[in-house]
């Protein structure tokens, strides 16, 4: 896990998680900027390494009128900015192998959507970039079935791997998290992040938007620490209710804070 030390140069991980959070996708350099600034502030505060994320397109909607974002390199360029304006590493997901080469352009970990996770040209192509490559196990994947996933990456030579487990679907419109999947994936030597929103979502809703249960986020977020998770993944934004994608199962951004000093305590009583 050297890549992470390096990736958070000034940051004892020993007695710590770090976190991957912003809003699901770029919609605006305002959106971002604000959002940015609060991570920035409560991480520095609580001593917490972070990762700024954003999708700068949002290929997988549920349905055709579901916004996808303001353009390709317009939004890279803005999450790029904001992670050198708070001197943080930024992260962002792929859906094509032209996508895996324009991102390593501006972003610092690649990420594979859960839907894609098998895609081997695709995880062929953020490999050989040589950033950092987080992969989201598929929602239809068992834990153990990652380290082939992961194997595509390292048998083209990247070594920095991250695997986030993110719910499985046993049935329609729901999804569940079995903790079990954290110590498994710790197993293959990789950090193993949760992504305590997106576990959280309902999907293929009748009215063609995403549901969610943002209410269970503490729950899903206190259970992945004390199963041994490495980071958190939690999309926050500072009005859910008016963001252009997945506001159902965001966190409201003046809640990550308080969650965050719980988690901590949490973290530290495991030691």
């Amino acid at each position: 896990m050297n890549f992470l030390q390096n990736l958070f140069p000034h940051s004892n991980l020993s007695d710590r998680f770090f976190i991957m959070a912003g809003p699901c996708v770029v919609e605006s350099r305002e959106i971002v900027f604000e959002i940015a600034q609060s991570l920035s502030d409560t991480c520095t505060e609580l001593q917490i390494p972070w990762i700024l994320k954003a999708s700068f397109e949002k290929a997988n909607r549920s349905s055709v009128d579901s916004f996808t974002g303001i353009g390709k390199e317009k939004a890279l360029s803005i999450l790029a900015e904001a992670g050198r304006a708070f001197n943080v590493p930024v992260v962002t997901d792929i859906h094509t192998e032209a996508d895996a080469a324009l991102a390593a352009q501006y972003a610092d970990v690649l990420q594979i959507p859960a839907f894609l996770c098998r895609q081997t040209s695709l995880l062929v192509a953020a490999a050989q970039t040589g950033k950092i490559v987080n992969i989201k196990k598929g929602q239809f994947l068992s834990p153990e079935a990652m380290q082939f996933a992961m194997g595509k990456v390292q048998r083209c030579g990247n070594e920095s791997i991250m695997l986030t487990e993110r719910g499985t679907t046993f049935g329609y419109q729901d999804l569940i998290v079995d903790f079990r999947g954290i110590p498994v994936m710790k197993q293959f030597g990789k950090p193993v992040v949760m992504d305590c929103t997106h576990a959280l979502q309902q999907p293929n809703q009748p009215a063609g938007v995403t549901g969610g249960r943002p209410e269970l986020i503490e729950t899903i977020a206190k259970c992945a620490i004390a199963a041994g998770a490495d980071g958190l993944f939690i999309e926050t934004h500072p009005r859910p209710s008016e963001a252009l994608s997945d506001g159902a199962n965001m966190l409201l951004l003046n809640d990550l804070k308080p969650l965050l000093k719980k988690l901590l305590k949490l973290r530290q009583a495991l030691d």
